[in-house]
């Protein structure tokens, strides 16, 4: 039996990875309604059913997120970062701290010995905005810029996976330092797992850029345990 050299997708699966990758260039931007029906049937040359059926798979992937009577919203920029963000609703801030703890020393490790001096040109460039923005009392901006920076960390490392693992979690990392500062005596310029972080890394000093790390960590931990 002779078997064809290539075989072509299902059309709804062919569809779903248009549509993924829309989401993943940025097309459509997180938190945004993504065009209508009859817009993207025009646009794909597909019917009704197989344009709901690539858009359910999405939905189902925590991707996108369909509002009866309004239209379909970009809710991830990724199914691993759906995932995480469905996931993350059903924990505490001490479970999202102590899975940071082992997914930013590993980074910092790997970000020791792989950044290049762009990286950590555009990371310091992070920390100056982040700063600025929370001495201009911009919690939004602060926050961005802190996310930013941390997954740039992550980046840096030159391990993919890592990275994109680190990046599923962005929501709840960044919901949950939008819920720090609200908190009494809460500092949002620490130097530990930051500038002294961006140092241990330039100098290629890994112990030292776990262990300004872990010293961050740990003691957003026991402030959060007060």
């Amino acid at each position: 039996m002779t078997l064809s050299a290539s075989v072509r997708p299902p059309l709804a699966a062919e569809v779903t990875g248009k549509l993924r990758e829309m989401v993943h260039s940025g097309e459509w931007p997180l938190n945004q309604r993504i065009p209508s029906e009859p817009e993207l049937m025009a646009t794909l040359g597909v019917s009704r059913g197989t344009l709901r059926e690539a858009v359910k798979a999405l939905a189902h992937g925590g991707m996108l997120e369909v509002r009866r009577g309004d239209g379909t919203y970009v809710r991830a920029t990724s199914e691993m970062s759906g995932a995480a963000r469905r996931m993350y609703q059903d924990h505490t801030e001490q479970h999202i701290l102590e899975v940071r703890l082992g997914l930013d020393t590993q980074a910092a490790r790997l970000a020791a010995r792989n950044a290049t001096k762009p990286d950590v040109a555009s990371l310091r460039a992070l920390l100056a905005t982040r700063d600025a923005a929370w001495n201009r009392g911009d919690v939004e901006a602060w926050a961005d810029a802190d996310w930013s920076f941390h997954e740039g960390i992550a980046r840096a490392s030159g391990n993919p996976l890592l990275h994109e693992l680190y990046a599923s979690f962005g929501t709840a990392f960044h919901q949950d330092l939008l819920k720090q500062q609200r908190r009494p005596g809460f500092n949002g310029l620490p130097r530990d797992g930051h500038e002294t972080l961006l140092d241990a890394i330039e100098r290629r000093d890994q112990e030292a850029a776990v262990a300004t790390v872990n010293r961050n960590l740990n003691s957003c931990a026991e402030w959060l345990a007060e």
